[in-house]
């Protein structure tokens, strides 16, 4: 194990990260390590941007999977070798799209509704969803 992994478990191991958190940053610092064949230690912003644009032109990786990236390199970059960069400029986190929720009409509602089968189960309906109050 070489000391910066070691000394990057410890910076986690301090703040309290779950372990299969620590395991996933030890992971992402090392996949970014090996895709320049040099130690995290010597890579430097340029590097971080090429990756970043290789994760997300090459590779198709979905937001959420290079969030985690950004954050162990913010990690390693930030707390364990204590570089002071401006790291929302240095590593920027891309905006996770916005998915609009699925809204039924009444109709649809209706319908659904409709499709309840057992008596016991129609009883539950909400009484304003329902085509007929029960009394």
């Amino acid at each position: 194990m070489t000391s910066l992994r070691q000394r990057m478990i410890e910076d986690m191991q301090i703040r309290n990260l779950a372990v299969d958190t620590q395991n996933t940053y030890v992971l992402q610092v090392s996949m970014f390590a090996r895709h320049f064949g040099k130690s995290a230690e010597i890579l430097g912003p340029e590097e971080i941007r090429a990756y970043q644009v290789y994760l997300t032109n090459e590779k198709k990786l979905a937001t959420s999977s290079i969030l985690i990236v950004i954050c162990a390199l913010r990690f390693l970059y930030k707390v364990t070798l204590k570089k002071n960069w401006a790291f929302e400029e240095i590593i920027p986190a891309p905006k996770k799209p916005q998915k609009l929720p699925i809204v039924l009409s009444p109709e649809e509602v209706m319908q659904f509704l409709g499709a309840v089968a057992s008596t016991k189960h129609r009883v539950m309906q909400p009484a304003c969803a329902s085509p007929k109050r029960f009394v």
